[in-house]
């Protein structure tokens, strides 16, 4: 009897250590966080958006509120409550003859326009605009606003193309606007609030894009931290295929054709290929920012820099 009752309790431990075997090699999968940026660009980048959304992974879109096709993305938004919502903080418009200015207004900043009303079309233009801080406050203020309106739930902000945390006072500003309206913060580098890895593929060439996202993905994570891939995705339409970027070579070939439309496709192709969904819940699972605030809350918001 004693030989049984041995042998029982010695299959239950076997069991007991399988299944915490089994439950430790889910909990130390990697956790990766897509951020898909400049939403509401324009409509090729809404319905690059929408192709994600079909698939119904979860994962964050930073929308520009203060863009013409804002609104065609908070329909997208609206039914898929997977992705996480982000306010991308907008103080440029670096595309030729494709422009954008502020949702106050020109008159209400006027230390932030051109002289035809528009934002600068360089993160250089305008760190020489003389742009008042003031007005900066009253511009991104309307914009997180403008997306509250919406009916969306906001879960961060971010900048675009990382002015609103490019010098000390703009980023003492962005973590005041984050603090009022109860927000997270993400960022454009590898100085993070929530602890997390960053990674971009924007400057990535087209020929290896694919490749090396891959490779990042399945070798690369951090299993101690949240890991956040920053994507740009659109169609290539005759919409994309005209814009011209006014702050980068890489995105114009010598002979002046736009390339951005391509080097974004490629990134959607990417995300929607079989080699990455094959990857999810087996090499990593993905979350967004709105999970991370949920388990972190955003007073747990801490400045530091994280190296890959």
């Amino acid at each position: 009897m004693k030989n049984i009752k041995y042998l029982f309790f010695l299959l239950l431990s076997v069991a007991v250590l399988k299944t915490a075997s089994a439950q430790m090699s889910i909990q130390v999968l990697p956790r990766l966080m897509l951020r898909l940026d400049d939403i509401g660009m324009n409509h090729s980048v809404n319905k690059a958006m929408q192709k994600m959304a079909d698939t119904k992974m979860p994962f964050s879109a930073s929308v520009q509120f203060a863009c013409p096709w804002y609104q065609e993305a908070v329909e997208i938004l609206k039914k898929n409550p997977q992705i996480s919502v982000g306010v991308h903080l907008t103080l440029t418009s670096e595309w030729k003859n494709y422009r954008w200015g502020p949702v106050t207004g020109r008159e209400a900043v006027p230390s932030l326009v051109d002289a035809v009303g528009y934002f600068p079309q360089s993160t250089g233009a305008f760190a020489k605009s003389g742009y008042k801080i003031e007005e900066v406050e009253k511009e991104l203020s309307a914009q997180i606003e403008r997306a509250l309106a919406s009916g969306l739930k906001i879960s961060y902000i971010d900048p675009h193309m990382g002015i609103a945390l490019s010098t000390p006072a703009l980023r003492a500003l962005t973590e005041k606007l984050a603090r009022k309206y109860k927000l997270g913060i993400s960022t454009l580098s590898e100085t993070v609030y929530f602890g997390e890895t960053y990674k971009e593929m924007w400057g990535e060439p087209v020929a290896t894009k694919k490749k090396a996202f891959l490779a990042y993905v399945t070798n690369k994570l951090s299993k101690n931290r949240p890991n956040l891939v920053v994507i740009h995705v659109a169609l290539q339409t005759p919409e994309m295929n005209a814009l011209f970027d006014m702050n980068s070579s890489m995105m114009n070939t010598k002979a002046g054709k736009p390339l951005t439309a391509l080097h974004r496709e490629t990134e959607l192709n990417m995300l929607l290929s079989p080699e990455f969904k094959a990857l999810v819940n087996k090499k990593f699972t993905l979350t967004n920012y709105t999970e991370l605030i949920k388990e972190r809350g955003v007073e747990s918001m801490k400045l530091e820099v994280v190296k890959n």
